[in-house]
């Protein structure tokens, strides 16, 4: 595979404000098992918003060399890092790598050898896992929990039968008919994680990709901080995590899920993340319908979609995934469940339109007082 490239970033305050929140990625599993995450390598983004002098939609650059970044292709998606420390760059990317090999090969649904399929026959009568894939599983049962089953661990077969059942590069459309799996009650109360040894009903299959990616981006951020005392920001696809000291300025990134869609520039306080969850991308076709890959608990089918994106910052990627997932799930119940929350929140209706909550900037506006903005 190709080697990665980095560069020292030319902006003030921070690295990548190119980033768009675009949730497009495909995680956990890579369509060729044992090969490393890291292709050919294009150029970080080394533009950003300098936040007193530019609108989004024209943005001007100033110097700031103490920020390095690195981008790669990853899951079906790109990932980034942007560190404080330059010096710290090469080792940075050494323990993204590692931690995401290890993630990517605990839980991975599309992989054969993950420790999640190899262990599938075993699950019903419970069985001792390793530490990484009990810390998914335990994220993903209490992201189960918070959102009263609207983020559920347990749709592997009904993804399979709505056909999301290899990487989103591989799924085809087809004529085929779409086979809805209902459970007659919620799937993830019936998997139990005591310790490490887990058992889930045989009626029942692990899908952690909701979830999974947004760990896998706190934990990224959280120990490359730890370890090298510097500033990071981590982006997996649609899912924002920081750790340490934010660059002069703040950490800003722009909330866009395509070109020509809505877009919102906000700052992010050091340590919050911020994840949005689309319907507008990894899609498919079955028959006339046309289908996307967060699936309604209640029908074993894609969610209505009442709203293209749900953008959220929390206190942690982890949170702010949940809260967007659920969101996309819940439709118009949406709003008055993040107001209860008390996150800020932005959504883009089907129509285009935008509503904001807790404390996230109006559409023009640059930066918020609450839920993780400054």
């Amino acid at each position: 595979m190709g080697g990665r490239q980095s560069a020292a970033v030319d902006n003030v305050g921070f690295a990548d404000i190119g980033f768009i929140l675009d949730d497009d990625a495909e995680f956990p599993g890579s369509a060729e098992p044992g090969r490393t995450c890291h292709g050919h390598l294009q150029r970080i983004l080394t533009r950003a918003v300098v936040p007193d002098m530019a609108e989004a939609s024209d943005m001007k650059v100033a110097p700031d060399p103490g920020i390095a970044s690195s981008e790669w292709p990853l899951w079906s998606t790109t990932a980034r890092l942007v560190v404080t420390d330059p010096d710290a760059l090469e080792e940075a990317c050494a323990i993204a790598d590692a931690l995401l090999a290890e993630i990517d090969a605990a839980c991975s649904r599309f992989r054969t050898d993950s420790e999640l399929q190899r262990l599938s026959a075993q699950l019903p009568n419970g069985v001792e896992v390793s530490e990484t894939l009990a810390l998914l599983v335990r994220r993903a049962l209490g992201a189960a929990a918070k959102s009263d089953g609207d983020v559920d661990p347990t749709l592997g077969y009904a993804m399979d039968a709505v056909g999301y059942d290899r990487d989103i590069r591989l799924v085809e459309d087809s004529d085929g008919l779409i086979k809805a799996v209902i459970s007659p009650k919620r799937g993830w109360k019936s998997v139990v994680l005591t310790g490490r040894t887990l058992r889930v009903p045989a009626s029942l299959a692990l899908d952690l990709g909701a979830t999974a990616k947004s760990v896998a981006a706190d934990l990224v951020a959280q120990r490359i901080s730890s370890d090298l005392g510097c500033g990071v920001l981590v982006s997996l696809g649609g899912d924002i995590a920081t750790a340490g000291a934010a660059p002069h300025g703040g950490w800003n990134v722009l909330v866009q899920d395509a070109p020509g869609e809505p877009r919102s520039l906000i700052r992010l306080r050091r340590g919050h993340a911020v994840a949005t969850s689309s319907t507008q991308k990894r899609r498919w076709r079955r028959g006339d319908e046309e289908l996307h890959h967060i699936l309604d608990p209640r029908t074993g089918r894609p969610a209505e979609p009442v709203w293209r994106t749900v953008t959220v910052a929390a206190p942690s990627c982890f949170e702010a995934n949940t809260a967007s997932t659920a969101a996309i799930v819940r439709g118009d119940r949406a709003l008055p469940w993040l107001r209860e929350l008390g996150v800020a929140a932005r959504l883009v209706d089907r129509a285009g339109r935008v509503t904001v909550l807790g404390g996230w900037p109006s559409e023009g506006e640059e930066k918020a007082e609450r839920g993780g903005l400054w």
